[in-house]
């Protein structure tokens, strides 16, 4: 299967019958969407999503003050510091997201 793709200035035209549909789509009340076939989205589920393999989250820079141990620590574990520090965050925030539910 070929994938098309199109830069954001090269979409097609969107037609007169597609807009006319997506007007009735968007008066539609929420009320009519079928949620059948969709599971309910859960903490538990986000949970396991957190720790999907294939789950790449967006990396945010920040400047952080950390005792000068706990950085040595981490240094002497080898190369990779800031990804075990990272890995330690989430692995707490996992734990504290499960206590809340």
């Amino acid at each position: 299967m070929n994938m098309v793709r199109y830069a954001q200035n090269d979409l097609p035209p969107i037609t007169e019958a597609r807009k006319a549909e997506l007007k009735a789509l968007a008066a539609r009340p929420d009320s009519e969407i079928d949620y059948s076939d969709i599971p309910p989205l859960t903490n538990d589920v986000l949970s396991r999503v957190a720790n999907h393999p294939l789950y790449r989250p967006h990396k945010t820079h920040a400047t952080v003050r950390i005792d000068t141990d706990i950085i040595l620590w981490l240094k002497r574990q080898g190369k990779g510091y800031q990804t075990r520090m990272n890995a330690i965050l989430r692995d707490a925030m996992i734990k504290n997201m499960q206590q809340e539910v």
